[in-house]
């Protein structure tokens, strides 16, 4: 009998005939027996959902190894990096208009359009699913006047990497997704003087900042259609859990899971992120700032550890100085040695100039190391002038 399988309900033995789902994406060379755990899981790696199986032909484990079977080789027709990048830029820049007429909506009392939210969420929730490191590259790509229309597109970018890390069903990945994107509406109420202020704010100031928090809520009430869960994300996603956060002081059990994920997208992006009045801090130093308000009980100390680890201890896109005194972008990620990725080196510090891009899997590599993770503007250059070059390369 002939099925079509589930990669999660797969097994060792199984006789694999094609792949279902994604169609055309990845082609089997031949018709096999799974013949082991680490073979099943280079599919999940490889983002195969659904295997063709004929059960008729399926062996036990034992037969399995005794025997030796030539395990499915999968050739893979997968755009280049640069191509996805591009691909996942057009995703980003739709979600951008679709969160500016929101703001537009909302700041004129119209309700807002749901319908555009969920199609674009859609989108990006596939395209993590098939491939979370384009996105995640594009973070990296923003624009110092944009930071309003970027955040809570990035928040939700994040929280659904987040999600699915943390292996929640699509439907809930889904609802958390469109609590994120909606989180930060009502900033639309707050005026630009105190929004784009460079300096800290007074007392009063800091207090009509904090009432976005409240109209957020309002405005996504009146919004129909809009699910518990992603009013929930989007309502508690500057609660603390030592009950210190606004706009309702909750703390400790009182903040769900998805609040306390959402809390940590939200800072961790806020502190990635370049503002016209300051330079965001690179992804490492993010992550310790993360850490240290775990340690001061704001963040779920294990959330944050899941957090770091689904975006790697160099995450895809972030720049990095290795010690052959050139700057390369993190590419992609070795499970087995998180801090020796694969980057691409393409520009030389000494002249200061672009080079040809060079691929290098600094695990296979023991004379090539990074030394830290850096910020394009620390050496006069911008990740959009970057991806560009990276792309025309390509």
């Amino acid at each position: 009998m002939i099925v079509e399988q589930d990669i999660s309900n797969v097994r060792v033995g199984m006789y694999v005939l094609d792949i279902a789902f994604p169609k055309g994406q990845f082609h089997l060379t031949k018709a096999s027996w799974l013949e082991s755990e680490s073979v099943i899981e280079g599919l999940k790696n490889r983002g195969v959902q659904r295997l063709l199986i004929d059960m008729s032909k399926t062996r036990e484990a034992s037969v399995m190894m005794s025997q030796v079977i030539a395990a499915p080789v999968v050739e893979t027709i997968t755009p280049s990096f640069a191509e996805q990048v591009a691909r996942a830029r057009v995703v980003f820049d739709e979600s951008k208009n679709i969160q500016k007429k929101l703001f537009h909506a909302a700041k004129n009392g119209h309700e807002l359009d749901l319908a555009s939210v969920n199609k674009v969420t859609d989108e990006s929730i596939d395209m993590i699913f098939k491939n979370p490191d384009a996105l995640s590259c594009v973070l990296n790509i923003r624009h110092k006047d944009e930071y309003l229309l970027e955040h809570s597109v990035a928040v939700s970018v994040l929280m659904t990497m987040f999600a699915f890390h943390m292996k929640l069903s699509k439907e809930i990945v889904s609802q958390l997704a469109i609590g994120a994107f909606l989180h930060d509406v009502g900033k639309i109420m707050i005026p630009d003087a105190i929004l784009n202020k460079p300096g800290k704010l007074n007392d009063k100031e800091f207090a009509i900042m904090q009432s976005h928090a409240m109209h957020s809520i309002k405005i996504i009430r009146k919004t129909p259609g809009v699910s518990a869960i992603s009013h929930e994300v989007a309502a508690l996603h500057h609660e603390k859990l030592n009950g210190e956060g606004y706009p309702n002081g909750i703390k400790g059990k009182e903040i769900s899971m998805y609040g306390r994920m959402i809390s940590i997208c939200d800072i961790y992006d806020a502190l990635t992120s370049s503002r016209c009045y300051k330079e965001g801090y690179s992804q490492v130093k993010s992550f310790s700032i993360l850490r240290a308000l775990a340690k001061e009980n704001q963040l779920d100390e294990k959330l944050v550890d899941r957090f770091i680890q689904c975006l790697g201890v160099y995450p895809v896109g972030a720049l990095v100085q290795l010690d052959s005194n050139r700057l390369a972008i993190v590419e992609g990620h070795n499970l087995q040695n998180p801090v020796r990725p694969r980057v691409k080196a393409f520009y030389r510090l000494d002249p200061k100039q672009f080079e040809v891009a060079q691929d290098i899997d600094l695990s296979a590599m023991e004379t090539e190391h990074i030394v830290k993770c850096v910020r394009a503007d620390e050496f006069d250059l911008d990740m959009e002038q970057i991806i560009e070059f990276l792309t025309y390369e390509g």
